[in-house]
């Protein structure tokens, strides 16, 4: 930390403190867990410190002795300090089936992806100024191939599913669709006959599905005084239509692929960054503008608030359904940090490795009224509540060939108390 503190300018933009929930161990981070905008140089927010960083990991050699330990492994399961991991989905289930691993009335037993790379993990965004420099084609190389060998850092480890519609039967009294549910699982469901018709207009998504989201939270939390859903995400492999994505016309695109690998979109950073710049710049909000001066945003941000994603589908989810961890199975386990760095800031989300007894929830056939809810973020670090749920997209083994991809939109959301 003292050469962290050494490298901090004066006057150095909001860096929130880590606030680790009790009991929990410090994360796999660089920079001693800090957020990189302690390591800001005139106004780039530690995006510079971010990329060289990156490419100082990628030379040291270490995230490449991972995929050789992988590839140069004998055929058939891997033995990891977590336990046995597989190369391949079909090598998994096909261990699961050997196994006998079941799962109770509604839940299902698959190969879930998770990390095994024990180390921070950087991904610069494609709109990233970095990629159309010519002076800077040789890092701009070596950053897209460690992108993609992220996957070669991953193992197929076995997995039960639970129907989170029976939650309350495997904690007696606990409703789905309570903030109770929420608060100690990390996890809930709600619901929305929504009056938006055309998920694909992102103008449409904001002005009708956005304020429905933000009544649905209201409603579901009594005690919250304000909601901000401040962007949304397509997701449809089939989609036929232009899938470009327009940051400047608030419109995210139609993504093609699903996030099938084991992650949470904040943590302890990033929850903190990501509200505060969203109510004093409006950084990326898709939403209704806000206008906090900062010590605004200090007072609202000095009392409780949580980001949650909701996800809601357009017809009934038959393939690669979206699966959910609750937090008490997870809670005392270092989270990994994944920096994203734009050229502007430096976004932070987290992986995790495996643990057999990972307590995962879906909700099969997924109703296009029925809004799967997972906390990404929580203020309290008491221990009293949930801080997060992580997730992922799976493949359910159990469907038929000819099954329709999950086609939903996710929103992202701030809850305010």
């Amino acid at each position: 930390m003292a050469e962290l503190e050494n490298r901090v300018p004066a006057g150095t933009p909001y860096v929130p403190p880590l606030e680790r929930t009790q009991g929990q161990p410090p994360p796999i981070a660089a920079n001693g867990g800090l957020s990189y905008m302690a390591l800001d140089r005139n106004g780039d927010a530690g995006t510079a410190a971010a990329l060289a960083d990156a490419l100082a990991q990628i030379a040291s050699g270490e995230g490449q002795a991972v995929i050789d330990l992988i590839e140069n492994s004998p055929p058939g399961p891997i033995e990891t300090r977590w336990g046995l991991g597989f190369r391949r989905y079909a090598e998994c289930l096909e261990y699961i089936r050997e196994q006998k691993i079941e799962a109770p009335e509604g839940g299902l037993a698959l190969p879930l992806r998770y990390t095994i790379y024990e180390q921070p993990s950087y991904s610069v965004v494609s709109s990233n100024a970095l990629w159309r420099d010519p002076a800077r084609e040789r890092d701009a190389r070596a950053l897209a191939k460690d992108e993609r060998d992220n996957v070669r850092r991953c193992l197929y480890f076995p997995q039960v599913m639970r129907d989170a519609r029976r939650i309350g039967e495997y904690y007696p009294g606990l409703d789905p669709t309570s903030p109770e549910c929420m608060d100690r699982l990390g996890v809930a469901l709600g619901y929305c006959e929504s009056e938006c018709r055309n998920f694909y207009d992102a103008a449409e998504v904001e002005r009708v599905f956005y304020p429905e989201m933000e009544r649905l939270l209201l409603d579901f939390y009594p005690d919250a005084t304000d909601a901000l859903v401040y962007n949304h995400d397509v997701f449809d492999k089939d989609y036929e239509g232009d899938r470009t994505e327009d940051q400047a016309n608030k419109n995210p695109g139609v993504n093609a692929a699903y996030a099938n690998l084991v992650h949470n979109d904040l943590n302890d950073n990033s929850g903190r960054v990501r509200c505060r710049e969203l109510l004093t710049k409006n950084l990326r909000n898709f939403g209704r503008e806000q206008h906090y001066s900062e010590a605004a945003a200090d007072a609202k941000m000095s009392r409780r608030f949580l980001s949650i994603n909701l996800a809601k589908p357009m017809e009934t989810v038959e393939q690669n359904p979206f699966v959910l961890c609750a937090w008490p199975s997870f809670a005392d386990q270092p989270y990994i940090n994944n920096y994203r760095i734009y050229d502007d800031r430096v976004g932070e989300t987290t992986r995790f490795t495996y643990r057999p007894d990972h307590e995962w929830y879906w909700f099969p056939h997924q109703q296009p009224h029925e809004v799967s809810m997972l906390k990404c973020y929580d203020s309290i670090t008491d221990g009293s509540v949930s801080r997060w749920s992580f997730h992922t997209a799976c493949i359910d083994h159990t469907a038929p060939e000819d099954a329709r991809c999950r086609k939903n939109v996710v929103v992202r959301a701030f809850v305010f108390f």
